[in-house]
């Protein structure tokens, strides 16, 4: 059961995809994917944890191979792609999980951490941030879209959704980059292709500014829960600094904190130095 194997499933009207590996009967490690990816960002992890969990990774509704609903019918806040895994999560019976949080798929995490606290058995933070302190000067076009969101502001955002900055995400920080496949900045870049996918993801740029302000809330779930914690981290991811992986230490003095010598997208030149440490940190 080491090989993934590949699954659609409508979830409140819209077709989500999601791959899965390891066998059903093992602890279930749900993952969850950043921007501009999909659940293809695992395609290397999961061959090498297979043998001990089951391993479920979704496509977040409007990325990678899930139903991309219009946005006059779907409002692409992250309160409803958070229902929408829940719903999912419900739909597959996941009773107790570890998660898997990346880049924006960490405040879906978190609202689903809140919401079922005592489902959720560990959490592994890859480049998943939730302290003001891990946002790096890079956010700033964005915060001023936050602040204001006129179409100007909307549009200045529009570059980080071009082929050359996605091929840039995945290999800034990069000592080697020859051991960075084109396969992941290729099929991002193919996705955000599509007719109003670049739409929707200005309108996800937008509504991060209410993760910043559920940063708090984050926090006292971690305080109050204490749930066994991992953040593991490339150090030199040019979006979510070091700062914000070391601050999980004031919430959970419990918490691991490791770094990884490499960029936003560890898991394509570090996938096998992640997946020890998932292994030595849940068993």
């Amino acid at each position: 059961m080491k090989r993934s194997t590949y699954h659609r499933i409508n979830i409140d009207g819209c077709e989500m995809f999601y791959r899965q590996a390891g066998e059903p009967t093992k602890p279930i490690l749900l993952l969850l994917h950043g921007f501009p990816s999909s659940s293809h960002m695992f395609r290397d992890l999961m061959p090498l944890l297979a043998d001990r969990f089951h391993l479920v990774a979704p496509d977040i509704p409007g990325f990678g191979q899930s139903q991309a609903p219009s946005r006059e019918n779907f409002a692409y806040t992250f309160d409803n792609l958070a229902h929408c895994i829940k719903s999912f999560i419900e739909v597959l019976g996941f009773e107790r999980f570890t998660l898997y949080a990346f880049d924006i798929g960490a405040p879906i995490g978190f609202r689903i951490a809140m919401e079922y606290p005592e489902r959720v058995t560990a959490i592994i933070s890859q480049n998943g941030n939730a302290y003001e302190e891990g946002l790096s000067d890079v956010w700033n076009p964005i915060k001023r879209y936050w602040s204001e969101p006129t179409v100007a502001n909307r549009d200045a955002l529009r570059e980080i959704m071009k082929p050359p900055a996605i091929r840039w995400q995945y290999e800034h920080g990069v000592s080697d980059l020859s051991t960075v496949s084109p396969d992941g900045y290729s099929l991002d870049a193919f996705y955000m292709a599509r007719p109003d996918a670049e739409e929707i993801q200005l309108d996800i740029a937008l509504d991060y500014a209410s993760n910043v302000a559920l940063y708090p809330m984050f926090q006292r779930y971690l305080r109050q829960n204490q749930p066994k914690f991992l953040a593991i981290w490339g150090d030199k991811d040019p979006f979510f600094l070091p700062a914000g992986a070391e601050a999980f230490k004031r919430d959970l003095p419990n918490a691991e904190i490791r770094f990884v010598d490499t960029g936003h997208f560890a898991l394509e030149t570090h996938a096998f130095e992640v997946a020890t440490a998932i292994v030595n940190f849940l068993t």
